[in-house]
């Protein structure tokens, strides 16, 4: 059939438009289509433009209804959009968060159909849908807690048995007191008991600022262990949306229930949570972890720690001492740290006998606990290790797995623990380290470690050391009183926790300071410390980096007994028959150090403090509250008290003066610092720098260079104070008469090496001269009968070298100019400081 015309067809003023008058584009085409325009064919190119932004607009919909904030409107006005039908394991999961404690359903759920033999599962026998009547409403009223943020303050202490809330609640309330933390408490337990009846048998007040959470599902009491299990699972995914907490913190799992742990430790694997489990009757001994913030208690299990003790020889009653007040200090249910014993070439019998049954981890009933973290490195008898191979013995026995999570306690056997050390231990770590406040400022990165011992005498081990007892301000100093911790600039090598990435410093230091040999210059600390302590002197002198020292009044967290004291092997001497020398001068030998002659005489008997027993937080001052790093006393190497700037002007002294004198870099040398290492402390790499230390002036910006084997700063006993001119300028430390003598006796010594060096090399040149000239004699005489000038020609050139024209003589020649000049140049540097 053909289609029908168009309405009045016959008719062209009828039923068409003006615009269909108008004459087409020239060069157009005639149109096929319909001539309105909103019957124009659109191309297939805008139409998939309009899906796509059509689709677009509906996702962008989508996404905004189903994020509408809910803090918009007050609380009673909210309306839940949350959609029930979620299943775990076939089981439905729905959510009334409307409703109240009057509200949920009260008395025995009806016994299901599907459930077979209900008698036989006794109370717990409902293992119906999953319902919270009360969880909602408290979780949105946390918007304040910054709970959609990754990154907050919210800690969170969950708990299932009434026992277990109990033992937690005053530790949550004392958290919340310090006010460095949000506080939730989440209850998943059976009972049948409210929030306020909790808080009522509990003794909780309206001082106790807390965020309560009710996460039981209806019907718990009755529920089965599987339908409990997942509503601990769960009902955490809800906490966890609403509150990102950074730590849960909960009772000993064998004190709660079962089905609850399963449940709870699955989602805190899930979500890769920090977990911190507090053993049973642990909670006032650990009061003290109500002092840190979430960054400290969310790095709980970052912190690795491994022992590490040098035994020296027929040292039995020292180490079984030591070893025995590992056994028996507290851990408090952590990982326990890794113990390594480095054992000498002669091993007595009763040290023998008692490693034998000697068991680390400590027996333990646990079958968990039974795997042995010990470690025995024996050596094999050789001659006495030299100062350089015990430094480079002690540092290769340790190495950082993790750099800023693995750290190294170092044990000498003189040493007594608290059973209270490794909650010191862990406790300042934590909130130097890994708090919101500590981690990454300068006062944390310029923190080498942890003593657990105070130091009673200074570097000399003669000198008695007194704490400091001021402050920087007032604060502080209400806060606690004399008895504060303090900042050294010194190492302590008889119970101290040294740091990874420091150690890692150390390390790198070592391979550089020992790859070539320099001349020895003078030991700073006293020979009863080990060999390895001077190398870690240099870098904490040139890096700037302190220990932190306790001061723990009237107890101590480690005591130093020297009844039984053995002096470093590397300075014994190599037999018991070899004599004595009578000279007391330090020898000059290829050591980094002049190495005494004499051996060490055991250190003064120092008063021993009774170990500290009691809680931790009640034995630190200020109740427990660590104190800031920037407002502790800060004193140099020498004991003296000093500024942070100043300690940072000296730093930068020694460094320079350490990189020309030592490193072999030419002086005013910048370089790069790179982390964890201390390879712009040398210039090893390249030869030329040697040559180029003649060739630099002996000064810069008018400031005299430094003696040679001294250093800038390297001197004992100095006033670390920074002195400015009139014009504000910082001027250079000045050094005491005693550190000019020594300065002055170790620099004619080198005038005299350097003069014998001289003399055999003149010697050494003469007789080659010598031995030359016969021989050119010997020619002329077989070439030329009758003539003899060898004579009149040795002479001439033995008295005037200078004429040799041998390409070797020249070179010799320019070497000689070369030393004389580094000496002419030394000379200047010893006289701008002072010395002789």
């Amino acid at each position: 059939m053909p289609a029908p015309g168009r309405l009045f067809a016959n008719d062209e003023e009828l039923g068409k438009k003006d615009d269909e008058y108008r004459p087409a584009a020239k060069g157009s085409l005639p149109s096929t289509g319909p001539s309105w325009p909103g019957w124009r064919v659109s191309s297939p190119r805008m139409r998939r433009r309009r899906i796509v932004v059509g689709l677009a607009v509906l996702v962008a919909l989508v996404l905004f209804v189903k994020n509408i904030p809910t803090d918009l409107v007050p609380l009673g006005q909210r309306v839940d959009i949350r959609v029930p039908g979620h299943t775990i394991n076939g089981h439905a999961i729905t959510a009334s968060y409307a409703g109240s404690y009057g509200d949920a359903p009260m008395g025995p759920p009806p016994i299901e159909e599907d459930v077979e033999d209900a008698k036989t599962l006794g109370q717990h026998y409902y293992n119906g849908q999953i319902k919270w009547f009360f969880l909602a409403a408290t979780l949105q009223s946390t918007a304040r807690t910054m709970g959609y943020r990754m990154f907050n303050k919210n800690v969170v202490f969950v708990a299932a048995g009434a026992q277990s809330v109990a033992r937690l609640i005053p530790m949550a309330c004392e958290m919340s007191r310090w006010n460095r933390n949000l506080v939730h408490v989440v209850i998943m337990g059976r009972d049948e008991l409210t929030i306020d009846e909790y808080k009522e048998i509990n003794g909780v007040d309206d001082s106790c600022e807390i965020y309560w959470h009710d996460a039981r599902p209806d019907y718990a009491a009755y529920s089965t262990d599987e339908r409990f299990r997942l509503n601990a699972l769960t009902s955490m995914v809800h906490v966890h949306n609403f509150l990102h907490p950074q730590v849960y913190i909960i009772d000993d799992p064998k004190e709660e229930e079962a089905p609850f742990v399963k449940g709870f430790e699955a989602h805190a694997k899930k979500f890769g949570k920090t977990v911190i489990n507090l053993p049973t009757n642990a909670v006032q001994r650990l009061m003290w972890i109500t002092r840190l913030d979430s960054g400290a208690l969310g790095a709980w299990h970052n912190t690795y720690i491994e022992i590490l003790i040098h035994a020296p020889a027929d040292s039995s009653g020292s180490l079984v001492r030591l070893l025995r007040s590992l056994e028996k200090a507290d851990y408090f249910g952590a990982r326990y740290p890794h113990l390594t014993i480095e054992l000498p070439a002669q091993l007595d019998k009763p040290t023998e006998d008692f490693l034998q049954t000697f068991l680390w981890p400590p027996f333990s009933f646990d079958p968990g606990q039974h795997t042995s973290q010990l470690t025995l490195r024996r050596r094999i008898p050789v001659d006495r290790l030299t100062s350089t191979e015990a430094s480079v013995r002690m540092i290769e026995s340790f190495y950082p797995s993790r750099i800023t999570h693995s750290h190294v306690l170092l044990l000498s056997p003189q040493a007594e623990l608290s059973p209270l050390f490794y909650h010191y231990l862990i406790y300042n770590t934590l909130e130097y380290k890994y708090s919101l406040y500590g981690e990454g400022t300068k006062e944390s990165r310029q923190l080498m470690g942890i003593s657990l011992a105070l130091p009673a005498r200074l570097l000399d081990d003669e000198t008695k050391f007194d704490p400091p007892s001021s402050y920087y301000d007032d604060s502080s100093r209400r806060a606690y009183g004399d008895n504060t911790p303090f900042l050294w600039q010194a190492p302590d090598t008889h119970a101290t926790l040294y740091f990874g990435d420091k150690w890692l410093e150390l390390h790198s230091f070592l391979s550089f300071r020992l790859n070539k040999a320099t001349a020895a210059i003078a030991k700073v600390m006293s020979p009863n410390f080990p060999a390895f302590a001077e190398h870690l002197l240099e870098v904490m002198r040139a890096r700037n980096y302190f220990i932190l020292y306790p001061h723990v009044p009237d107890y101590a967290i480690a005591t130093i007994h020297n009844e039984l004291y053995q002096p470093p092997e590397e300075y014994l001497p190599k037999d018991d028959r070899e004599e004595i020398p009578e000279e007391t001068t330090p020898t000059d030998t290829d050591e980094p150090f002049l190495t005494p002659v004499l051996p060490p005489s055991p250190p003064p008997q120092s008063r021993e403090e009774e170990l500290a027993g009691a809680p931790l937080h009640n034995l630190l001052p200020a109740d427990g509250d660590l104190p800031e790093l920037s407002t502790l006393p800060l004193l140099s190497f020498s004991g003296q008290m000093t500024r942070a700037s100043n300690a940072q002007k000296l730093a930068k002294f020694f460094a320079d003066d350490f990189r020309t004198t030592i490193g072999a870099c030419p002086y005013g040398y910048e370089p790069t610092i790179k982390p964890n290492s201390a390879d712009d402390l040398f210039c090893y790499s390249d030869e030329n720098y040697m040559d180029m230390i003649g060739d630099v002036g002996a000064s810069r910006d008018g400031v005299p260079g430094i003696g040679f084997g001294s250093g800038r700063g390297r001197e004992q006993g100095v006033d670390d104070s920074i002195e400015r001119d009139e014009y504000g300028d910082v001027m250079e430390p000045k050094v005491p008469e005693a550190e000019k003598k020594m300065m002055s006796a170790e620099f004619e010594k080198h005038l005299q090496r350097q003069s014998q060096q001289e003399a055999d090399k003149s010697k050494t040149k003469k007789e080659r001269l010598s031995k030359e000239l016969e021989e050119q004699a010997e020619e002329a005489k077989m070439t030329k009968p009758g003539i003899d000038r060898s004579a009149t020609s040795l002479e001439q050139k033995a008295d005037v070298p200078k004429k040799v024209d041998s390409p070797k003589d020249e070179t010799e020649e320019a070497n000689r100019k070369a030393e004389s000049r580094k000496s002419e140049i030394l000379i200047k540097r010893a006289s701008g400081m002072g010395i002789g």
